[in-house]
C-alpha cells in the first residue's frame, strides 16, 4: 500500500481530493523519469543552453537551433554585411528528424561584439529571428532594431562569492528594479545599482534583493513581465559582466539576489522573440488558439505538455543559477498557469474549485520539476511563488506532496489594507480582523508578507503613503510642520508596516522607496506620457535630506527591520495572541521574548492598559512614537514594566502588564529572562 502524503495527512479537509492531488505528484515522477531516460538525470537533461546557442569551442565556434518547422536557416550579421553567405548556412542534424540545425566556424569567423541574427525560411514563408538561447540582444538606439550580439570577452569574469550561502532567517526582501533605481530621469544601469542603491539596501538591514525585469524584454514599459529572450540579461541596464559583478558584491555584504523569472507566458513580438521562430505557431506555445494567447496579458502561453518546452524552461533556471549565481526565484504569474482559464474571475471560496477538473496538470509539472531542479543544482536557492488562488501544497516540498515552492506571496495582505484604507474609518478599524488576516495562512506553507510590492505602486493606483496622506505629501513633510494629516499617516505607516512585518511566517517584503514614503507612483515612459522617465525613477534625494520628515520613516523602517534580524528564525516563532479587544482598538502579540502592542485608535489614549502577558519585567526596545522616527516621545522607553499578579487569570499562567498607550502608537517589549519585581 502506497505511503500517505503529507500534505493528506496535515490537513483532512483534502481527503475527498486525494485521488487529484496523488495524481499530480505521480505525474511528476512519471515524467521526470521520461526526461532523465537518456540523461540520467534532472541536472544533465537542463543543459540546453549548453549545447544551443552560440558557443566558443576549439577550433572555431558552433551554433545550435531547434526549429523543426525551418526549411533553412542562415546566419547573418556584421560579419556578413547582413547577407546570406554559404559559410553561415545551418545544416539539419542528424537527418532533420530532431529539428536541430547545426554550423561549425572557424575563430575568424565572427568576433565578440559583433551582430547577428538567423535568417529562417519555412512552408510559406521567411524571416529574420534572434536566437532562442541567445545571450546578449541589444538594441539599436537610433533603428530601436534587436540583434543578438557575439559575448565572447577574452577576460571570463572571476567571482568571489565561493563561500557565500544565503542566511535569511527571516527573508527580508528589497524588491527592486534597476532601471528605475536612479535619481535622474532615465535608465540606471547596473552599475549605478552596484554603486548608489546597493549600499543602501545594506544598511537599511534587508537580506535579499528581488530583481525585476532582468530576462531581455523589448518594452521598457512592460515591468520586464513581456520577455522576449530568456537566457539574455537586459542590456538596457548594462552588460553581462557588470550584472555579475553586481551580484558578487551582494553576496560579499551578505545579501541574496532572488532574480523575477517569468516564465508564466512570453512577448507576442515575432521579431524579437520566439513567437514564431520557426514561422510555426505552435513550437513552444500551444496549438490551439484557444489556449496560444493570454486572454488578459496579450502574450503567448508556453504548453508545457511539450517536452521541448521543459527543456527550454528547466534549462533556462539552470542557467540563471550557474552563469550568474543568483540565489533563486520569484516565479511570476504561477496562478496563470495553474489554471486553463488562467484563475480570471474565479473565486476561489472552497478546495473544490482547486480540483474541479480545470486545473493545468502540464503546469503543475513543470513547476514541481523546476523546484526539484533548482533545489538540487543549489540546495539553498531561494523560490518563491507570485500565486492568490491560495492552492494546497504549492509551498511544501515535492515529498510531502507539494509543488515545492519555498513560499508562497501572501497577495491577499496589500488587498487587505488598501480595502481598509479606502473604506473604513480610522474608528472602525478593527484588531481582531487585522489579526485574522494577518496570520490567516497554511500551517504547513511559509509565506512572504508585504504591505505593498511594486504592483500598488504603478500609475493608476495609491501606495499606501499617498493614501495616507495624499497631496499633502507636496506642501507639509517639512521637519517640524505639524499638519494633523501627515502626522496620521506617519503614525499609521509605520503601524501598518510593523504588525505585517511582526505577523510573518516566512519573508517580509518591501518595494524600493516604501520603506521611507516614496511619494509618487510608477509610470514607465509611454506615448500617453510624452515619453517621460520623470515617475520612472526613485528620489533618494528626499530620504537624504534633513529637513524633510521621509527620513524618520526609513529610520523605523530600519529599526523594525534590525530587530527581527537580530532574532535568528524569527519567523519560526509562535504568534502568541495576548490582547485584542475591538472597543479600544488595542492589539497585543507575543513571539519569543518580544512583545508586539498596538493602539490604532485615532483619539484614544490609555494610561496603565492591562494587556495580558506572561509574568515577569518588560522594557521598551522600540516605540513608534520616538521622535526619531517622527512621533512626540509620549512613551517613556527608560521606564520598566512589571506584570501585576490576577486570580482571574492564574490559571492561564497569565498576569496583567499595565502599559501607557498614546493613540495611533505601536511598541515592542523585550521580557526579561527570569526577573520579576521585587516584593
Amino acid at each position: 500500500m502506497a505511503k500517505k502524503l503529507n500534505i493528506l495527512k496535515n490537513d483532512p479537509w483534502l481527503e475527498p481530493f486525494a485521488a487529484a492531488i496523488e495524481g499530480r505528484h505521480n505525474d511528476v515522477i512519471r515524467k521526470e523519469r521520461e526526461l532523465t531516460a537518456t540523461s540520467g538525470s534532472l541536472e544533465d537533461f537542463a543543459n540546453a543552453h549548453k549545447y544551443f546557442g552560440l558557443h566558443r569551442v576549439r577550433g572555431g565556434w558552433v551554433f545550435r537551433e531547434w526549429a523543426p518547422n525551418a526549411t533553412g536557416i542562415c546566419l547573418v550579421g556584421d560579419f556578413s554585411d547582413w547577407k546570406e553567405l554559404p559559410q553561415y548556412r545551418l545544416q539539419r542534424v542528424g537527418g532533420g528528424l530532431s529539428g536541430v540545425w547545426e554550423v561549425k566556424l572557424p575563430t575568424d569567423a565572427i568576433r565578440h561584439g559583433q551582430l547577428y541574427k538567423m535568417r529562417v525560411s519555412w512552408p510559406g514563408g521567411s524571416g529574420e529571428r534572434i536566437p532562442a538561447y541567445a545571450e546578449r540582444v541589444v538594441q539599436d538606439p537610433e533603428t530601436h532594431i534587436f540583434s543578438a550580439q557575439v559575448w565572447a570577452p577574452a577576460r571570463k569574469f572571476k567571482w568571489t562569492d565561493g563561500a557565500f550561502t544565503p542566511d535569511v532567517s527571516p527573508l527580508l526582501i528589497y524588491e527592486c528594479h534597476i532601471g528605475m533605481a536612479q535619481n535622474v530621469e532615465g535608465v540606471g544601469s547596473y552599475e549605478d545599482f552596484r554603486t548608489k542603491v546597493l549600499p543602501r539596501i545594506a544598511a537599511d538591514g534587508y537580506n535579499a534583493i528581488q530583481i525585476m525585469a532582468i530576462q531581455e524584454h523589448p518594452y521598457y514599459g512592460s515591468f520586464g513581465y513581456h520577455v522576449s529572450n530568456f537566457f539574455a540579461a537586459s542590456s538596457r541596464f548594462g552588460t553581462p559582466e557588470e550584472l555579475k559583478k553586481l551580484i558578487d558584491d551582494a553576496h560579499s555584504r551578505g545579501i541574496a539576489v532572488i532574480m523575477d523569472i517569468v516564465h508564466s507566458h512570453a512577448v507576442k513580438n515575432e521579431n524579437e522573440g520566439i513567437g514564431r521562430l520557426d514561422g510555426s505557431v505552435s513550437q513552444y506555445f500551444h496549438a490551439d488558439a484557444s489556449r496560444r494567447e493570454h486572454p488578459a496579458w496579450d502574450s503567448l502561453c508556453f504548453d508545457y505538455g511539450k517536452n521541448e518546452v521543459l527543456h527550454f524552461l528547466l534549462s533556462n533556471c539552470k542557467y540563471w543559477l550557474e552563469e550568474y549565481h543568483f540565489d533563486g526565484f520569484r516565479f511570476d504569474g504561477v496562478t496563470s498557469m495553474l489554471y486553463y482559464d488562467h484563475g480570471l474571475g474565479k473565486a476561489f471560496g472552497g478546495y473544490g474549485d482547486y480540483y474541479d477538473g480545470g486545473q493545468d496538470t502540464d503546469a503543475i509539472t513543470y513547476l514541481t520539476l523546476a523546484n526539484i531542479l533548482i533545489h538540487t543544482v543549489r540546495p539553498s536557492a531561494i523560490t518563491i511563488a507570485e500565486e492568490m488562488s491560495g492552492m494546497p501544497g504549492l509551498a511544501l516540498p515535492f515529498r510531502d506532496g507539494g509543488i515545492g515552492f519555498d513560499y508562497r506571496m501572501a497577495m491577499g495582505i496589500p488587498d487587505y489594507w488598501i480595502k481598509t484604507l479606502k473604506e473604513k474609518k480610522d474608528e472602525d478599524w478593527h484588531p481582531t480582523s487585522i489579526f485574522w488576516e494577518l496570520t490567516n495562512r497554511r500551517a504547513d506553507e511559509k509565506t512572504i508578507s508585504y504591505v505593498e510590492s511594486h504592483d500598488q505602486a504603478l500609475v493608476g493606483d495609491k501606495t499606501v503613503i499617498f493614501r495616507l496622506i495624499d497631496s499633502k505629501m507636496y506642501w507639509h513633510m517639512m521637519v517640524g510642520d505639524n499638519d494633523p494629516d501627515v502626522a496620521r499617516g506617519m503614525a499609521l505607516h509605520k503601524m501598518i508596516r510593523l504588525v505585517t512585518l511582526a505577523t510573518i511566517n516566512g519573508g517580509y517584503l518591501n518595494f524600493m522607496g516604501n520603506e521611507f514614503g516614496h511619494p509618487e507612483w510608477i509610470d514607465f515612459p509611454r506615448e500617453g506620457n510624452g515619453w517621460s522617465y520623470k515617475y520612472a525613477r526613485r528620489q533618494w534625494d528626499l530620504v537624504d535630506r534633513e529637513d524633510l520628515q521621509y527620513r524618520f520613516l526609513n529610520a523605523f523602517d530600519n529599526a523594525m527591520i534590525q530587530l527581527v534580524d537580530h532574532r535568528h528564525n524569527f519567523q519560526a516563532k509562535p504568534v502568541r495572541k495576548l490582547w485584542e479587544k475591538d472597543d479600544d482598538q488595542i492589539l497585543a502579540f507575543m513571539r519569543g521574548d518580544l512583545v508586539f502592542v498596538f493602539n490604532f485608535s485615532p483619539n484614544r489614549s490609555y494610561q496603565d492598559y492591562g494587556i495580558l502577558a506572561p509574568g515577569g519585567v518588560y522594557s521598551t526596545v522600540l516605540s513608534s512614537d520616538n521622535p526619531a522616527f517622527g512621533g512626540f516621545g509620549n512613551i517613556d522607553e527608560s521606564i520598566e514594566h512589571f506584570t501585576v499578579p490576577d486570580p482571574l487569570y492564574a490559571p492561564f499562567g497569565v498576569e496583567r502588564l499595565p502599559l501607557y498607550l498614546p493613540a495611533r502608537t505601536a511598541m515592542v517589549l523585550r521580557k526579561h529572562p527570569e526577573r520579576r519585581r521585587k516584593e
